[in-house]
């Protein structure tokens, strides 16, 4: 290869700095008229219902969790296969993350193993849609449903993926997007919270700026707002020029999720035999994003040695989180999760992938490790 291959990379298109600099140009600079245009073509362009744009995924999650009403000594059930923003989230709110095992095929939280974790604590639910793969979510959320549970969806990679023909962030109570800077769609850093109910999505759009209602809350004759706050809020929202990036970048995000879903469609074909290498499960009744291309391996120290010696990028991009000390310490039990961490490496799939790269890469797994 004559350049370097980009593990991720980050697309900005020209739409966005011509939006960029308009906003700019009018010296309005923070939430505002854009970052609400951006809510809106969300939800036309991709199906998000009721999206409440925001500073991060991370306090997307947060924001949520506060506004399910979750608190100290509530728990909520997760996978341990996810970023740490999932279970700080949580903590964030005084709550508690219970660790369920995972599909050793998926990557995705197990529903089985949620109802053996289920107790009179439990008041929500978060899946993790693992490399933008969607997860059983009839079975979870009647889970939920049998339970009284909330279930608070973290679709960090799974924007433009869809369960069953319904939109990832149409389906669940609450869903969390990321709009990170690697992520399909970028804001530079940003995310949006889905809310299905109308009271839920209108609070978290108060408790997302300081818990002050920003479209009722009139300037007085003093020169401040009329308001008053009812709960605690946050200093969350998405401003004008983040929101700007994110609307120019809409307009491509078809054409680079289809790159993506091109790129995956190639490696299922040519590596559906590979001896030592598990490629996981897909379902015809669900579409993932493809965020990540993730394999299973034998030898997985041999494979990455192979792949970086012939200029390759690969990386389990994340390990289990509950073997930080913060959430007190690796769960035990979780077998699925213990072989997937142990075997789990994902190789290259993002936008500016040329032919000739996926070639290379095709290659160099078929050729053994």
């Amino acid at each position: 290869m004559d350049n370097k291959v980009d593990f991720f990379n980050t697309s900005i298109s020209q739409t966005s700095f011509e939006y960029v600099e308009k906003v700019l140009n009018s010296t309005y600079v923070s939430a505002g008229k854009v970052a609400d245009n951006f809510e809106k073509e969300l939800s036309a362009a991709l199906g998000l219902v009721n999206p409440v744009s925001v500073n991060s995924g991370t306090s997307a999650l947060h924001l949520g969790l506060e506004v399910a009403g979750l608190g100290p000594g509530d728990e909520v059930i997760l996978p341990a296969q996810t970023f740490v923003a999932s279970g700080l989230a949580i903590l964030m709110t005084g709550s508690n993350p219970v660790f369920a095992d995972i599909q050793y095929e998926t990557g995705n939280i197990d529903p089985e193993s949620i109802r053996q974790k289920v107790t009179e604590k439990t008041k929500a639910i978060m899946p993790v849609h693992w490399a933008g793969y969607p997860c059983d979510m009839d079975e979870i959320n009647q889970i939920a449903k049998e339970n009284n549970l909330v279930v608070i969806e973290d679709a960090a990679h799974a924007l433009g993926a869809t369960y069953k023909g319904k939109p990832i962030g149409s389906i669940s109570d609450f869903t969390a997007f990321s709009f990170q800077a690697i992520k399909h769609l970028t804001t530079g850093d940003g995310g949006a919270l889905c809310c299905l109910n109308k009271l839920q999505y209108e609070e978290a759009k108060k408790r997302r700026w300081f818990g002050i209602d920003r479209e009722s809350s009139k300037p007085s004759i003093l020169g401040d707002r009329v308001f008053d706050i009812e709960k605690v809020g946050f200093k969350y929202h998405l401003n004008d020029l983040a929101a700007a990036v994110g609307l120019g970048n809409l307009e491509e995000f078809p054409k680079r999720l289809k790159k993506f879903r091109e790129i995956v469609s190639i490696y299922r074909e040519e590596l559906s035999n590979v001896p030592g290498m598990e490629l996981l499960d897909y379902k015809n009744d669900r579409e993932s994003a493809f965020w990540l291309f993730t394999v299973l391996v034998e030898n997985r120290l041999d494979f990455i040695r192979k792949m970086n010696a012939a200029g390759i990028p690969v990386s389990v991009v994340h390990q289990r989180i509950d073997r930080y000390s913060v959430f007190g310490g690796q769960t035990p039990g979780l077998v699925n999760q213990e072989k997937f961490g142990d075997n789990q490496i994902a190789i290259p799939v993002q936008a500016e992938l040329r032919v000739e790269d996926v070639n290379l890469i095709i290659k160099t797994i078929n050729k053994g490790w």
